[in-house]
């Protein structure tokens, strides 16, 4: 479900043209729809409600602060992987306690800060870090509660980008180094061992890995009993679809069922549940909108240039994602078009639809069917660009990042301002000398 529609011959975000949006605050923009927020999240918490889990919503997905206050304002703590990204949650009025902070590369200024947070739980990602870990909360004379990520080398079928729960991946510890880990680390005083966390890829369109990665979780907290550890919380981590292609993801019941099954049992025996959910919550709840600079034909190729490719979003061009792209206000025989993927609809042929930039792989969809009449000044719809989108958004070419608008019924809030020239520019406009001997020593105190 999403709440961006075709009416009166133009495409509008909840009750409110795009095209009025695009005009006020100029192009390119990312567009969210509250509404469609508001609605995934409690679809969410609704499906998984026999568990009770906290859902910690992955702030890298989207980490606007106005989408992160619409999910706090419904109850929803935060997954986070960097200090920004906390400090964000924080923002947003998300308190520590109510985060999970994963991520391989921690560094001590970003635990230590963590651990004075309140934490509700560090994700630990090896030995090595927890380690680190329980030394700084031991120098700190805090206690910090961890999780151990684990590995079920399971094969969720995704972009190998974005696989990240086989043995190969740089993520977490396998299966068969957890119980060794435990009788290693699980009694430590200052860093108390006592979850398991999974994530195994994402985006993932079947339930049959969640089934077998969590039957191989529940195997191990078995294990860990009989050797004397007490998992309290299990972080099942999220991944689950999100629609780029009609209805291309399995509705979240079928996801919950699979995982209930399983999950439920070891809730009732007391372990608590969170989920990481991110593009299953955002993705369908922002649009990308561009406006067409120039169409040229090239060969037998035809082109339609657009104000911003790669830069604005990534993913066509980093994992071959495929996004749907349509006229905001098409004539009326596209007006059906709201998911067409037919190639044979008249009147449409192949495009590229690409960026401004200095790079063949500045492309936002290649050979894709669009109407023929798509000519200069037009405005483009990038569908399903919540997820992934602004988050990976880049400044190559020294193009200023766009604006974001969250639109709830009639209203719309601009909750990112259009950077300019000057914000591009805002950290070299004065330099700082440097002693040598002050970097020395704020080096040995980094590493310390």
């Amino acid at each position: 479900m999403d709440l961006f529609t075709y009416r009166n011959g133009e495409l509008y975000v909840e009750d409110l043209p795009v095209r009025h949006v695009a005009e006020k605050v100029g192009t390119p923009c990312y567009i969210y729809s509250r509404g469609t927020l508001e609605e995934h999240y409690d679809r969410l918490v609704a499906a998984f409600a026999p568990i009770a889990p906290l859902v910690c919503y992955s702030v890298k997905s989207c980490g606007n602060l106005g989408v992160l206050r619409t999910l706090a304002a419904r109850g929803a703590g935060m997954d986070v992987v960097s200090g920004g990204e906390l400090a964000r949650a924080s923002a947003a009025g998300v308190p520590a306690s109510k985060c999970v902070y994963a991520g391989v590369g921690k560094t001590d200024a970003e635990i230590v800060a963590a651990i004075h947070a309140g934490i509700g739980l560090l994700n630990c990602e090896s030995e090595a870090e927890f380690e680190n870990i329980a030394c700084l909360a031991a120098r700190e004379g805090a206690t910090v509660r961890v999780a151990l990520r684990i590995n079920p080398d399971v094969d969720p079928k995704t972009h190998r980008y974005t696989s990240t729960g086989k043995k190969e991946t740089k993520f977490g510890v396998d299966l068969e180094r957890a119980r060794q880990f435990f009788a290693r680390y699980g009694r430590d005083r200052h860093a108390r061992l006592e979850g398991l966390h999974l994530h195994i890829g994402s985006p993932i369109y079947t339930v049959d890995p969640y089934r077998e990665a969590l039957t191989k979780t529940a195997a191990l907290v078995d294990d860990l009993a009989r050797d004397g550890f007490e998992i309290r919380s299990i972080d099942l981590g999220g991944g689950f679809g999100a629609d780029y292609e009609s209805a291309q993801s399995p509705p979240l019941k079928h996801y919950a069922d699979a995982i209930l099954e399983i999950a439920k049992p070891l809730y009732d025996r007391g372990i608590r549940f969170i989920l990481e959910p991110g593009r299953t919550i955002v993705a369908n709840a922002g649009i990308l909108v561009l406006r067409v600079l120039y169409t040229k034909t090239s060969g037998d190729k035809r082109f339609i240039i657009c104000d911003a490719g790669m830069n604005a979003l990534l993913r066509p061009s980093h994992y071959g994602s495929f996004h749907f792209i349509w006229p905001v206000a098409p004539d009326a025989a596209y007006l059906p078009s709201r998911r067409a993927l037919d190639p044979e609809i008249p009147g449409t042929v192949a495009h590229d639809v690409v960026g401004p930039l200095c790079e063949s792989g500045d492309f936002l969809a290649l050979d894709r069917m669009l109407p023929q009449n798509i000519a200069r000044g037009d405005l483009l719809a990038v569908f399903t660009a919540g997820a992934y989108g602004m988050s990976m958004a880049s400044r190559y070419n020294s193009t200023p990042l766009p604006a974001e608008v969250l639109v709830a019924g009639k209203t719309a809030e601009i909750v990112r301002a259009r950077e300019t020239y000057t914000d591009l520019m805002a950290h070299e406009l004065e330099t700082t000398p440097i002693e040598v001997g002050a970097v020395d020593a704020a080096l040995a105190e980094a590493t310390r």
